[in-house]
């Protein structure tokens, strides 16, 4: 079996990410790091693996550090598996990450209720899924009801609360992660 842990790190987009973040060009990095732009794109691209010292002068023309970019890594696996929790279901509310690790996507399940009167706002995207039982959705002022299956969709910046209706509901909520500049920010 192969275990998520022992892959390799792919350090090629936590650095595209980084240098696209800060709106650098790959031939401005080059001119920081003292690296050549042609090996900066094959290191991007995971064509290349830096050394320790490679990367330290790319972190460094990215106002970050190694250890920084090495944390935003990706795995090198394409697949990996998150099994479903064992324990029996208490009467509190749970939160379950669907996928491991520093990604551009994040997926969470929600079971049972969970902090009805909070209200949420994220940088990007978000999808929610009504997996098991019904949901009440606020969101700018408007309400929704959603019942098993039926899906809501929230483009970045909208303020929301949601509750559930119905005991054991199940939620799945899907969105951009939040470290992505998936969306342009709205108040420039």
């Amino acid at each position: 079996m192969v275990d998520h842990k022992e892959q390799p790190l792919r350090v090629g987009a936590a650095v595209r990410r980084r240098r696209r973040a800060l709106e650098l060009t790959l031939a401005v990095v080059a001119e920081r790091s003292g690296l050549s732009v042609p090996f900066l794109s094959q290191v991007e691209n995971d064509r290349a693996r830096p050394s320790q010292s490679s990367l330290e002068k790319v972190a460094d023309a990215l106002r970050t550090t190694a250890v920084e970019l090495l944390a935003a890594a990706d795995p090198a696996c394409s697949v990996d598996v998150v099994r479903a929790d064992t324990t029996e279901p208490g009467p509190f509310p749970q939160v379950r990450s669907l996928v491991r690790g520093h990604h551009q996507m994040h997926a969470s399940e929600f079971t049972g209720d969970h902090e009805a009167g909070r209200e949420f706002q994220y940088r990007n995207d978000q999808l929610m899924y009504v997996a098991d039982g019904a949901v009440e959705i606020e969101a700018e002022g408007r309400a929704y009801r959603l019942g098993r299956g039926d899906t809501l969709y929230l483009t970045g910046g909208v303020r929301h609360r949601w509750r559930a209706t119905v005991p054991d509901t199940r939620v799945l909520v899907v969105a951009v992660a939040e470290h992505i500049e998936a969306v342009q920010d709205r108040h420039r």
